[in-house]
């Protein structure tokens, strides 16, 4: 993160430890839709109902949830945000609320929208980045993606827009095919930031035969970050989480860090699970039992690495340590 966007979130962080807080999001994953105009193999959220797939949630409710929570970050996503007839009204609106946001997109339509966005210094592009052609395409279910993604980050580059990626790996990855679409992203597209993540098994995702076990995560990024790579890419990610990553450190998940709400509402427990969901914020916190999830409770977290879990308590610990502080610092 640009080191203006890190302090904020430190003073954020003591505000929170300063009120006595225990829950509060660092981020809020927004799903103002859960359309959207491909069928990626590791997705489930185009098995919704019809009916369902056809809403578009309003401005002021999405706006609305994201006040509500106080969450100083909000991370855009669907279905694919840009099938929103008013996605830029409800970034701007978050703009205009000093929060910062990111738009995640497979990046098809943003050549057609890019002109109702505006650089802003709290505002960034995610794109949906899988690896390189043919195996991007292969995850998405469709030929030409990659191509079409690589020219729309050129674009909004071009435009002064920061652009950042997002990466999933499956067990069909290897060490070398992490480092591939890295070291591209990093040295030759030249993007912002990089997010990575281990694919997660959403229950409704087509294919449930390669998401990536506790111990095959922690060898394949092990052996991709080997030999200085991990401190040459500019990764989203504090160095505490990539060390979790790489099986140097283990860490507790924080599901109430990363909050998701979608048109169904406050998903309960994580942006990853559906176990029903809250019509407000101050419900999804007080009425869930957070003690209950994470590797060794739920045996549906026995593989689960991901970010929306594991970032916030990576973050949380980084900035509680003078230590970790300063080695984050020095990684941006």
């Amino acid at each position: 993160m640009p080191f203006r966007q890190t302090v904020r979130l430190g003073q954020y962080l003591m505000k929170q430890k300063l009120k006595g807080a225990k829950n509060f999001p660092l981020l809020v994953e927004l799903e103002p839709l859960f359309a959207c105009n491909l069928k990626c193999i590791g997705c489930g959220k185009i098995q919704q109902p019809h009916t369902l797939l056809k809403q578009r949630m309003p401005v002021e409710q999405a706006v609305g949830a994201i006040e509500e929570s106080g969450a100083p970050m909000v991370s855009i996503a669907g279905g694919e945000p840009l099938m929103h007839p008013q996605i830029d009204e409800i970034v701007r609106q978050l703009l205009d609320r000093n929060k910062i946001v990111f738009l995640c997109t497979n990046a098809v339509l943003l050549p057609k929208h890019l002109h109702k966005f505006k650089p802003h210094k709290n505002f960034s592009w995610m794109v949906h980045v899988d690896g390189l052609r043919e195996r991007h395409d292969l995850s998405v279910s469709k030929d030409g993606v990659f191509d079409q993604a690589v020219a729309a980050i050129k674009e909004a580059q071009a435009a002064g827009f920061r652009v950042m990626t997002n990466s999933t790996f499956f067990n069909t990855d290897s060490p070398q095919t992490v480092i591939e679409v890295l070291d591209y992203l990093n040295d030759e597209l030249k993007v912002d930031n990089m997010q990575i993540s281990p694919a997660y098994a959403y229950e409704k995702a087509p294919d449930q035969e390669h998401f990536l076990a506790v111990a095959e995560t922690r060898e394949l990024f092990a052996k991709a970050f080997s030999e200085g790579r991990r401190k040459k890419w500019r990764l989203n990610h504090s160095p505490v989480f990539l060390d979790f990553l790489e099986g140097k450190k283990d860490l507790d998940c924080t599901p109430w860090g990363i909050p998701s709400y979608s048109l169904l509402g406050w998903q309960r427990p994580c942006y990853l699970l559906a176990d029903g969901y809250a019509k407000t914020y101050k419900e999804l916190i007080e009425t869930t039992d957070w003690e209950a999830f994470g590797r060794g409770k739920d045996e549906r977290c026995a593989n689960c690495m991901a970010h929306c879990g594991y970032e916030p308590t990576a973050v949380i610990a980084t900035l509680g340590s003078l230590k970790e502080s300063l080695r984050a610092a020095v990684s941006v």
